[in-house]
């Protein structure tokens, strides 16, 4: 099962002692708990790479297994999702491996940290029994061969969906005048660790006047690895497809950004790594073409008459098995050593780049010249354009677009609002003609499945379908042009 954990954690010193939250708010009911001892253990590599992603195993002594995947901060709220498994084995649950297998890539995970924490436990809820938040006070002890090593004592409070606007900042001020302190959000189990090192396997580094050229390509590429290293159990999952999207930008930026670089980086020694990225973005773009396919296909059919409405269920019925076969096919590659050592490569490459002689140059000198190739290359396309260009030659030009966008967004850091513009208008005729293509390869792919087996009423709807598609095709055409005037611009590009 899989939800997501909101929680903010405060410090609990040895003066401090739980206030009473009775009369916290208006009809909110106090359910309190009797205080138990919560036996864990979690789960990790010998080098500690899920800590380092932010990620945990654990094993809790009657409930099971639970996977928590990299946070995000919403404030103070510290955000991430949570996945439980059955088991009661000394052993990690097959699934639950196998959704870590892009941080751990093959390595043993075994007993790391044992912690047993005596935890106080205060529901509130409504008048009707609806929970709306969660208050632990835990005493935590870190044990290490039946002794304990350490502790530490913290307060965490829970929300959800069903938390009133203003509650948590009550609860907060009641705990925060009791001697409780907003802690920096981190989990239980990487203050188990102490000062066992575990930074980050990929940090994105600042970029600063004085950096050099190769001092941002090693952003690009740690932003892009970062990426898809985060959301590859998103993937995995399946339950939200941005999950393959955001995996397929980071594996295209990632090519782009090795072709835009590729006077600052060792050709020979990224080849492999080129060639492996061209094999997993074409699995993922199976999977992300489904996804956009299906959502446009659902989207015009909940549009159309009533008497479509069987015959569009024929059509949404094979869109859902091609995109399942696809996502199908994705997670086998996913499990391969291929992929895995593709992703210690990319690891590699995102801490240690291998950089030309040129990329120690300072990166203000060498980097718009690197941008000015692609935007060239754009600008040559679009000039050739007649006047009513074919799909496959807008095709052409968003690609290169795409390249521009790209490349721009890689030195935005570095050269800041100039860029960001660039990299701006470059996006907003990208998505102009990456609509203008989802439509024609939207009516394409309808016509041709009218074309099989089908039933009276599956091609009548498939019919109507492609007609839409065929006038928003039309539209589009009708707007890419001011969008290619925007980014054209020549103050947009003054800094090159």
């Amino acid at each position: 099962m899989a939800l997501h954990e909101r929680e903010l954690k405060l410090s609990a010193g040895s003066t401090f002692a739980m206030p009473d939250l009775d009369g916290i708010a208006d009809d909110v009911v106090l359910v309190p708990w009797e205080p138990e001892d919560v036996w864990t253990v979690y789960f990790d590599t010998h080098d500690l790479r899920l800590a380092r992603w932010g990620v945990s195993m654990r094993q809790r002594l009657g409930q099971g297994w639970t996977v928590k995947l990299s946070p995000e901060l919403d404030g103070d709220v510290l955000v991430r999702p949570e996945i439980t498994f059955l088991g009661s084995g000394k052993r990690p649950p097959a699934a639950a491996v196998d959704l870590v297998r892009a941080f751990s890539r093959g390595r043993e995970l075994e007993p790391q940290a044992s912690l047993r924490t005596t935890r106080r436990r205060t529901e509130l809820r409504d008048r009707t029994g609806r929970l709306l938040a969660d208050v632990f006070e835990d005493d935590v002890a870190v044990r290490e061969d039946r002794h304990v090593v350490g502790g530490f004592r913290e307060v965490e409070v829970e929300v959800g969906d069903t938390t009133p606007p203003g509650l948590l900042d009550v609860l907060v001020h009641r705990l925060t005048v009791a001697g409780a302190t907003i802690a920096n959000p981190t989990p239980k189990y990487e203050r188990a660790l102490g000062t066992r090192e575990h930074r980050p396997e990929v940090e994105i580094p600042e970029l600063g006047i004085d950096s050099t050229a190769g001092e941002v390509v090693r952003r690009a590429i740690a932003a892009s690895v970062a990426r898809l290293v985060v959301h590859d159990p998103v993937v995995r999952l399946d339950t939200d497809p941005e999950g393959v999207h955001q995996a397929r930008v980071a594996t295209r930026r990632l090519r782009s950004d090795l072709r835009t670089f590729r006077t600052l980086v060792d050709a020979d020694a990224t080849a492999e790594l080129r060639r492996e990225l061209r094999w997993i973005a074409g699995l993922l773009g199976f999977v992300r073409d489904g996804d956009v396919l299906l959502e446009r296909m659902r989207r015009r059919a909940a549009g159309l008459p009533e008497r479509h409405a069987r015959g569009a269920l024929e059509v949404l019925s094979t869109l859902e098995a091609h995109r399942d076969v696809a996502h199908a096919r994705l997670l086998t590659a996913l499990r391969e050593r291929r992929y895995l050592d593709l992703l210690d490569g990319l690891v590699i490459e995102a801490s240690s780049p291998s950089l030309a002689p040129d990329a120690d140059r300072p990166a203000v000198v060498v980097v718009p010249e690197l941008v000015r190739k692609p935007w060239t290359s754009l600008e040559r396309t679009a000039r050739r354009l007649g006047k009513k260009p074919s799909d496959a030659e807008l095709h052409d030009l968003r690609i290169r677009t795409k390249r521009v966008r790209y490349a721009a967004e890689a030195v935005a850091p570095l050269l800041g609002e100039e860029a960001t513009a660039l990299a701006e208008a470059a996006a907003d005729l990208q998505t102009v003609l990456g609509d203008l293509n989802d439509a024609v390869v939207t009516r394409q792919w309808l016509r041709e499945w009218a074309k099989g087996d089908r039933t009276a009423e599956g091609v009548a709807a498939a019919r109507q379908l492609a007609r839409r598609e065929r006038e928003d095709a039309r539209d589009r055409r009708t707007r890419w042009r001011r969008r290619w005037e925007r980014l054209s611009a020549e103050r947009l590009r003054s800094w090159m």
